[in-house]
């Protein structure tokens, strides 16, 4: 049955020949889910909002900071601290009462993914992190979601599209065939590290509320198989195509099953050569599995920690006692800072070539400081 819109609000998009009426009750119709209501999501969520799409879903379990308001403009000084997914939602309804937004105020995660991807036709992937976007990417071909990719840092964007097979060759690629494997710690950036200009992501955002209209109505030539690169300072523009993967070598769980216990943390730790976990990766890693926690401060040395359990080996004993030390889980170990648990490390490595082991960046006066402000 025809969804009648309203024709006063979306007259200027009903008289394009190519959308007409038709083309907008199909959006009305539409259900899209945004992953991320941060730098790329807002503008994404205005422009969704805007053209009238039926249903759009807002996964975000951050919240407003002043830092956000360069970029992320649907939001204002009022709002910092609150639910970025709660925030969202209540303006995108003072721009269009006529549609549902479904909120989403929590981390997408195994868990959650599968059931809450299910229910929509198109994702628009907003994360800002590898380990989000190969589980993002993975749920989107168990279920079969076309995926519109986003990323940005400092002057530069890309957008594509994942999962949507190719008009005239049915060939369709995902996330993995672009990046089989994550990139280093040490060389993933990333916009925390380096900065963003406020308009990329809301020039890659837009464009990326732009394929999903495409997609939707079925105009023009979606970016199926091709990501589109976008450089401000020379203010260039260059496409590549993205080649399928034939033999799937690549790591990927094949199955609703295998998905549900896949480690994208640590999926994104092992493949890279760094020797050492940010305070995110280890909380997360130590959720999952069993790991071997070492402190190798000084005796009595401060902050105290009684978050987790741990072995106390200082660092000026810790040559003479690393061979009474298991191999068998994996070892994290931690000091103030971060700079003593890499020489520990570098030790460990040496009298135990193959043992898996990390040094917590920042130290623990980070994991104070991260989980401090978690409970906040």
């Amino acid at each position: 049955m025809k969804t009648i819109v309203s024709h006063n609000r979306y007259q200027r998009q009903i008289q394009l020949k190519e959308i007409g009426q038709e083309g907008q009750d199909k959006i009305a119709q539409a259900k899209v889910l945004v992953i991320g209501a941060g730098g790329l999501g807002c503008p994404a969520l205005q422009y969704l909002a805007a053209a009238g799409v039926g249903k759009i879903g807002v996964v975000d379990f951050d919240v407003v900071e002043m830092s956000n308001l360069q970029r992320q403009v649907l939001y204002a000084v009022d709002d910092i601290g609150q639910s970025k997914a709660i925030m969202a939602s209540k303006k995108l309804n003072l721009l269009n009462p006529e549609i549902t937004i479904d909120i989403y105020n929590l981390q997408i995660t195994n868990e959650n993914a599968l059931e809450i991807l299910e229910n929509y036709d198109i994702i628009i992937d907003g994360s800002d992190n590898f380990a989000t976007r190969y589980l993002i990417n993975d749920a989107c071909v168990l279920l079969n979601k076309p995926l519109i990719y986003g990323a940005v840092l400092r002057f530069e964007g890309q957008i594509g599209i994942f999962n949507l097979a190719d008009k005239i060759t049915n060939i369709k690629t995902n996330y993995r065939d672009l990046f089989p494997k994550p990139p280093s710690l040490d060389s993933a950036i990333s916009c925390n590290d380096v900065g963003v200009l406020g308009v990329i992501p809301g020039i890659i955002g837009t464009m990326q509320a732009t394929e999903a209209l495409k997609i939707i109505t079925g105009v023009g030539k979606p970016l199926a198989n091709k990501i589109i690169s976008y450089n401000a300072l020379e203010n260039s523009f260059y496409d590549f195509e993205i080649i399928a993967n034939a033999n799937q070598s690549f790591d990927f769980p094949k199955s609703k099953a295998a998905f549900l216990d896949y480690n994208y943390q640590w999926f994104c730790i092992s493949n890279s050569v760094n020797e050492s976990l940010s305070v995110e990766e280890f909380d997360s890693l130590r959720k999952q599995e069993k790991i071997t926690i070492i402190d190798v401060r000084e005796k009595g040395e401060l902050p105290a920690v009684d978050g987790f359990t741990f072995i106390l080996i200082p660092l000026s004993e810790f040559e003479n006692s690393v061979l009474t030390i298991s191999t068998q889980n994996r070892i994290v170990v931690f000091c103030k800072s971060g700079q003593r648990s890499a020489k520990a490390v570098k030790i460990l490595k040496e009298k135990f070539p193959n043992c898996s082991a990390y040094s917590l960046a920042g130290g623990i006066d980070e994991w104070k400081i991260k989980n401090l402000k978690n409970r906040l």
